[in-house]
């Protein structure tokens, strides 16, 4: 027994020393990834149609006897035969290539972090997709802060301006910020019960002023500049104050109905801009979308005439990362999470 005991604290001083090694090993490992700035991603691309095709053979395996099954593999190798030759024989002109899709996800949270990851997923798409082919988003978004949304809008922009048809298909929610980046398509897609709309801005911050002064705790704040701060959270605010706040925000109302009226000039801003938000048979009525469908249906008819490719970036998770010693604890994200909702002024 005494043995037995021994062994177990030499076993347990050995993991604890093993362990501190390769934290020490991981933070050094870490640090010189950040100093040397090595990129810390890299795109991943799957054929979409292959994918369908192996949903449809699974269901077949089971459904179809042996002799049908024969008879499809069959006919499927003639066809490819029959293919082969007939691109043999072409050798004086180059074959029409299939059109491509490619498919983008982004999910959308109220800071649009998926941003990083659109930028390069649409670099990448920019490098080889022409005016024939076509870009998909599937997008999902409940809306955020007016600055990142606005950017990943942008984004967007970039793939019209090459003159690449853009479809955006939206399962379950595209609205406010989701919906500024939805209205840069040369198409909207929407599920019947999918959420659009919400073309306003809003604002809202606690205000401790009067139980900071019931404690007698005085807060001070210097600026240089009439409306540095219009209102703020411990300060005493001044109607003045909230005047040029609400003023802001109607600004920031006017170019989200003009950026809106810009991309998608079939909707009467005036009738939709009230903030409210629409199904997608209602959106439908109001032209806010081109379509009802889902973004599964859409894919899966133009799987039948064209070649379909998911892009997407993937992140690089660093070496304390995989062994599972994160840099934030769950509090911590919380509470910055929660600081940078209150300081901020404008959301989408």
């Amino acid at each position: 027994m005494e043995f037995l005991i021994d062994y177990g604290l030499f076993f347990a001083k050995s993991v604890t020393v093993l362990v501190v090694i390769a934290l020490v090993l991981a933070l050094i490992a870490s640090n010189k990834q950040k100093i040397s700035g090595q990129n810390k991603g890299y795109i991943e691309v799957k054929n979409l149609n292959e994918t369908f095709a192996d949903y449809t053979d699974a269901i077949k395996s089971v459904v179809l006897d042996e002799a049908q099954l024969k008879k499809e593999h069959k006919d499927k190798q003639k066809q490819e035969k029959q293919a082969r030759k007939a691109q043999k024989k072409s050798t004086e002109q180059v074959p029409e290539r299939r059109k491509r899709v490619y498919v983008i996800d982004f999910d959308g949270d109220i800071k649009a972090s998926a941003n990083s990851s659109l930028r390069e997923e649409i670099t990448a798409v920019l490098g080889l997709a022409e005016s024939q082919d076509e870009v998909v988003i599937k997008l999902e978004s409940g809306g955020g802060m007016v600055h990142s949304y606005g950017l990943a809008a942008s984004q967007l922009t970039r793939i019209t301006e090459k003159s690449i048809p853009l479809t955006v298909c939206v399962d379950k929610v595209a609205a406010s910020g989701g919906y500024m980046m939805a209205c840069v398509a040369d198409k909207i897609v929407a599920a019947p019960f999918a959420i659009l709309g919400s073309i306003g801005v809003v604002a809202q911050l606690p205000n401790f002023h009067r139980l900071l002064k019931k404690n007698d705790i005085d807060y001070e704040m210097y600026t240089a500049g009439e409306f540095k701060r219009t209102v703020t959270m411990f300060g005493e605010n001044t109607e003045k104050g909230r005047t040029k706040f609400l003023e802001d925000l109607e600004k920031t109302h006017v170019l989200f109905k003009d950026y809106v009226q810009e991309h998608r000039s079939v909707v009467d801003v005036d009738k939709v801009a009230t903030g409210e938000v629409w199904y997608g048979r209602r959106a439908l009525d109001e032209r806010l979308i081109d379509e009802l469908k889902t973004s599964d249906g859409y894919l899966l008819d133009q799987a039948q005439k064209a070649d379909i490719f998911r892009v997407e970036f993937t992140q690089k998770k660093s070496l304390p990362e995989k062994l599972g010693f994160a840099a934030e604890s769950t509090l911590d994200r919380l509470l910055v999470r929660w600081l940078s909702r209150v300081q901020s002024k404008r959301w989408f």
